[in-house]
């Protein structure tokens, strides 16, 4: 079972998910250990009159990838251990 989790887990490393926040002007790629592995961020965004907007943009796509990274790991979990019931695992 261990190992099953552990061979999941490094499977997971290999995918990604993408999340964007101000309309696409920042975008995280994640990867399923919850790793950026991507920053982009539209040039139009970076106003030195405005930093706090360019962060509030960095965290709301940064929660986002996160989110998503976490749905990724349920799902394929779901997929793997569906027999299995373990309170608080799904």
């Amino acid at each position: 079972m261990h190992a099953k989790i552990s061979q999941l887990q490094e499977e997971m490393a290999g995918k990604t998910v993408e999340a964007s926040s101000g309309g696409g002007m920042v975008n995280i790629v994640m990867n399923g250990k919850q790793e950026a592995i991507s920053i982009r961020i539209d040039p139009e965004v970076v106003n030195r009159e405005d930093i706090d907007m360019l962060q509030d943009l960095m965290i709301a796509a940064v929660n986002e990838a996160i989110r998503k990274s976490q749905e990724m790991m349920t799902e394929e979990m779901k997929k793997n251990y569906r027999g299995l019931n373990i309170p608080g695992l799904f």
